[in-house]
Formats: structure tokens, sequence, C-alpha cells
């Protein structure tokens, strides 16, 4: 889970990793990069200890391999997710395999192809870090769109008085998406955001959680596709 923070939005302990490679070299430079960050990292090698640790440490980020000894990253990210809602960056050795895994309802929030920079890497775990938190001035931010509330301080969404489980990349795309309902945000507006960031030059990324948000929101009723350009919130029809 997110560490807490103290009154000034700052984390009162260092952020937290688990680092899940079965590739011993991968696996130190990965830990050796976010440790350069002041994160805290614990690093095992099979998705099972993968799980554990995520349970026992509830980390704020996971770094997982998709090609794990046993259970494979695909099924380590369903079962982290089911115990946690840390930032999940899946890695895996093929570039063209992140197209087969935007298509899958992964639950990752971020995806890397072998062999990466160590500054790429960090720079991606920094944007995740450095997407908006609830603050002081936070504490009655409530959103409302035909059925829809979300409770921003509380990140939690309701849709006709049922709660929904979002991950974090779907609740921050919801909630991009309402604080301006009438706009049109295109999906580099959305990868800026949420992604916080440029660099990711693929905005598929942005196709796929978009999907995945209107699933669980019951369908195409609220986030209406603007074609060639992007998306914006669509009035539900009553009844």
């Amino acid at each position: 889970m997110a560490s807490s923070v103290d009154m000034e939005g700052v984390p009162d302990r260092p952020r937290r990793v688990v680092v899940v490679e079965d590739d011993r070299d991968i696996r130190e430079l990965i830990a050796h990069t976010l440790a350069d960050l002041g994160m805290e990292v614990t690093a095992v090698d099979t998705g099972t200890d993968g799980v554990e640790a995520v349970r026992e440490l509830r980390p704020d980020l996971v770094t997982l391999d998709l090609s794990l000894p046993g259970i494979d990253g695909i099924e380590v990210c369903r079962q982290v997710r089911e115990i946690s809602d840390a930032y999940i960056i899946m890695v895996t050795a093929r570039s063209d395999e992140i197209d087969r895994l935007l298509g899958l309802e992964t639950g990752a929030d971020d995806f890397m192809a072998k062999p990466f920079s160590p500054r790429e890497l960090q720079a991606r775990a920094n944007a995740m870090f450095r997407r908006p938190r609830p603050g002081l001035g936070d504490l009655a931010d409530v959103l409302v769109h035909g059925g829809l509330r979300v409770d921003v301080s509380a990140r939690r969404v309701f849709r006709d008085g049922e709660e929904l489980s979002l991950t974090r990349t779907e609740f921050d795309l919801l909630t991009e998406l309402m604080r301006n309902p009438t706009r049109v945000a295109t999906r580099e507006d959305l990868l800026k955001a949420v992604w916080d960031t440029p660099w990711v030059g693929d905005t598929h990324v942005v196709e796929v959680h978009v999907g995945n948000l209107r699933r669980k929101l019951g369908g195409a009723r609220y986030i209406r596709t603007v074609r060639g350009v992007g998306y914006r919130m669509e009035e539900p029809a009553e009844g």
C-alpha cells in the first residue's frame, strides 16, 4: 500500500520497492538503480517469493519480470493486485511482448523492454511518485458525474452507490477526465497528466487503460472516444 505522509505531503519513510527478477545481473541492476533514488529495495528471484514479499513489506512499487520460473509475471501481477495497490512496472525481454501485455488486463501501471537504461528506469519510477496525491486542500474534493462519484482524498469511486475497485492508474485517469468533463483530453494530455512524463512514445498504453476503466464502469456509457483526438466524459442517458 502507499506510504503515509506527513503534513506537507512528504513520505514519513523511504519508498519501499520489491524487485522480482530471476536474472541475477538484471536483478542487481534494478535494485542498485532504485536504491540510488533513496528507496528501500528487496529483491527476489521467483514469483512466489515476490508475492510473499509484497504481502509482508507492503511496498510502494514492484518491478516484475514477465518470464519467471514457476508462476509467470502475469499471474504474479494478478496475485499482487489482490493484496496491494503498489505501482507495478512489468519488464520483458522482448519488446514485441509489450503489445501482448497491453492487450491484457494485467493490472500493471507501466511496461519496459530489456535492455533498458538505469536512467530510464529512474525516470519512470520518479514519474509515478510525482502523480498528484491528496493534500490538505483536497479533504472535501468530491467529483460527481451522472451516477459516478469520486472521493479524491479517500481515492474511492462509486457507481450508482456501489463502490468500484480500480487500480491507481485507472483511478488517476478517471479523476483527470472528471475534473474537466466537457473538455476533450488527448492521449498525449493524459500521458502527461497521469504518467507525468513525455517518455512514453506509444499512446496505446492510454487506450488500454481507458478500455480497462470502461469495463469496470460498466461499458462506454461514461467515457466517449472522440475519434482522432482523445476522450471526454459522456453524460449518460437517464433511465
